[in-house]
Order: structure tokens, then C-alpha cells, then sequence
């Protein structure tokens, strides 16, 4: 996803030819913002898929919308203004997006994860790589990523979809509140008055410390030597090495698998009964800003070992503090819970990791 983004003179240019009918006019025009859009999408619907369907949304009417597009905004506003109405036609049709630390009960030690629910409106991980590609400063760069942590995403569902909206135009994009009144076509004091309870709201909810601080606080090579210790720990089933990397109350859960674990008794029985025993290997990513590792278990058929779950980690003090273990259609299917029309789970692809790892 990545872009380029155009001069003001370029992208006048650009919107002339397109309003003539240049379809590829239209669509240099539109690149330069559509990992921006969709990052949005997301934060707005916390699924890469419903995001997908949203821009590709957006993108429609915006060409058919064209030609009435007066330029008394810019394009970028007027696209945003599309996006936002995209978001909430998709929020009507469904209930917010959870994760299983409050959407289900909690697992005692040596209790199943339990049956996938594959009906359930699961949260879904973000590839980082899809912002890093965006020509920005380093500084906004740091501000796009804090804006998709989990811990944010998650915070944002339980405002309404207009408040939502308001709180991420201001504070994650920058939009001025009087930009926030047009694109929403309502008033400054309205604005001012859902960002008002959407902060407050969302601050109730938030870690004092984001993880784009935390990581930095720990630096590259600190961040490296955590990623090399867990992977470690679990390719050779040290257990107690895991557990010795946790905070003494850190969760582990598996969506969309309903059960989740607290506190290192509890991991340390679920690891001893239903990890331990799979061979494992493990590659690091990113995902919404934060450490993640991709996690390979053997295949003795194809002889290599295969994408399985995505673990994205959320440090606190250099220790983990929860594990978000997202779960590939492979894991699934093994288990004959998922079939290949199955959409809620995760694809190593768009976080740049391979599908399998030779032995």
C-alpha cells in the first residue's frame, strides 16, 4: 500500500483530467491517499476486511461524486468526508467490534480455549507496514501508529460512531474542529462537544504509557532481545522462561477463540496443555504499532512449518503484559472449524511474513 503524495498544483491537475473522464488520472489521484483512508476506515470499523470494503466504497462514490466536487474543500477532505460516511453505513449493519477480554468470560488454569465463534464481531490486527510505506515525517509517523495500537482501537468502540469519528479526525488526523463541522455537516459546538465526551470516554480506558513510547523507551535493541527470548521460549517449550517474561497479571487470548487467560498460573497450564506440544518457529513483525511475532507450527505432510497465529505483544516495564493471539484460517481449518470462505482471521501476507518456514 504504498503511496505518493502530489503538490497542490499536481493534484488540481490530476482532479481536471479525471473530471474529463481520465480514469487513470482519477486513480494516481486517489493513491496518494488511500493508505491514509484506509488506516481511518479502520480505526473507525477495527477490521482490515470491513476497511477494505469501506474504501473500495468510498473510491466508487468519490468517482461518481466527481463532478460535483467544488474544490471548496480540499481533496483530501472530501475523500475523509466520504470515508467517515462509508464507516457508518457498515457500523449500522453490525455491533462494534470486541476481543475477548471483554466479550467473554475468563478461562481458570488448564481450561480450553474453547470453539472458535466465527459469528462473533472479532477485532482484527493491522499491518504497520501499510503506514510505514506513507511518505510521512518520522514525528507523524509515531502519531499514525499510536493511533492504531489496540489498546486505542479497542478504547474507540465503546464511543459512539459520530463521537468516534470527531476524536479520530482531531487528534489522530489533525483536521481542524471547523473542518470537522463540514465534513460532518454539523456545527463547531457540536463538534467540540463530542470530542469533549469522547476524550473523556477513551482516557478512562487508555494505559498511561502508549507502546509507541514503551518501545521507544526500550529502544531497537532491547525490542529485538524480547521478540528473540519469546520465540525462543516457545520453540523450545521453557515454559518458565515464558512465564518469567510476563507481568505477574498479564492475559493471553486467541480470537476469534472465546476464552482468555489472566496471570501466569493460569498461561503457564494453557502453554503446559495445548502449546507446548506443537513444534514451533517464529519470525517478527509488527502490528497496530506494537512488537508482534509470527508463529509457524510443523507440518509433518507438507514437511515445513506453517503460518499459524499472529501474536502481537503489549509491553509494559520491558515485560509482556498481554498477548493477542490471532489465529490464521490454517489453524482453523485443521481443526475443521473454518472453511475457505471464512474471512475473519488473519493473513501473515499483509504483515510481509511468508507462509511457511522450511525446516
Amino acid at each position: 500500500m504504498t503511496t505518493q503524495k502530489y503538490s497542490v498544483e499536481e493534484e488540481r491537475a490530476l482532479l481536471v483530467s479525471a473530471r474529463l473522464g481520465d480514469e487513470r488520472a482519477y486513480e494516481v489521484l486517489i493513491e496518494g491517499h488511500r493508505a491514509e483512508l484506509h488506516a481511518h476506515c479502520y480505526r473507525m470499523l477495527a477490521s482490515v476486511h470491513d476497511a477494505d470494503d469501506a474504501v473500495q466504497e468510498t473510491l466508487i462514490r468519490a468517482w461518481k461524486g466527481l463532478s460535483q466536487f467544488e474544490s471548496r474543500s480540499s481533496i483530501r477532505t472530501w475523500l475523509f468526508k466520504i470515508a467517515t460516511n462509508s464507516s457508518f453505513d457498515v457500523l449500522k449493519k453490525r455491533s462494534r467490534r470486541e476481543l475477548p477480554l471483554e466479550y467473554s468470560k475468563r478461562a481458570g488454569p488448564g481450561e480450553s480455549p474453547g470453539d472458535a465463534l466465527l459469528d462473533a464481531p472479532w477485532m482484527e490486527p493491522y499491518p504497520d507496514q501499510w503506514q510505514q510505506d506513507v511518505e510521512k515525517s518520522p514525528e507523524a509517523r509515531y502519531e499514525a501508529l499510536e493511533g492504531l495500537e489496540l489498546a486505542f482501537i479497542v478504547a474507540i468502540q465503546h464511543i459512539a460512531p459520530r463521537q468516534r469519528a470527531v476524536l479520530i479526525l482531531r487528534e489522530v488526523l489533525g483536521f481542524s474542529v471547523e473542518e470537522i463541522g463540514e465534513l460532518l455537516e454539523t456545527s463547531v459546538a457540536a463538534v467540540n462537544s463530542s470530542l469533549q465526551r469522547a476524550r473523556v470516554t477513551v482516557a478512562n480506558r487508555m494505559p498511561v504509557i502508549s507502546q509507541q513510547r514503551e518501545l521507544r523507551t526500550l529502544g531497537d535493541v532491547r525490542v529485538r532481545d524480547i521478540a528473540r527470548r519469546y520465540a525462543e521460549a516457545i520453540d523450545r517449550g521453557d515454559i518458565a522462561a515464558l512465564v518469567g517474561m510476563l507481568t505477574h497479571d498479564a492475559t493471553w487470548s486467541m480470537p476469534p477463540h472465546p476464552a482468555w487467560y489472566r496471570g501466569v498460573e493460569a498461561i503457564a497450564e494453557f502453554h503446559a496443555q495445548f502449546v507446548a506440544n506443537e513444534r514451533w518457529r517464529h519470525v517478527t513483525s509488527s502490528a497496530n504499532g506494537q512488537l508482534a511475532i509470527g508463529c509457524y507450527t510443523f507440518n509433518p505432510q507438507r514437511d515445513c512449518y506453517v503460518a499459524s497465529v499472529l501474536d502481537v505483544l503489549t509491553i509494559e516495564g520491558g515485560f509482556i503484559s498481554t498477548v493477542t493471539a490471532f489465529i490464521t484460517p490454517y489453524v482453523l481449518r485443521q481443526s475443521g472449524e473454518a472453511d475457505e470462505n471464512y474471512v475473519g482471521l488473519v493473513d501473515f501476507a499483509r504483515f510481509g511474513l511468508p507462509q511457511e518456514v522450511e525446516k
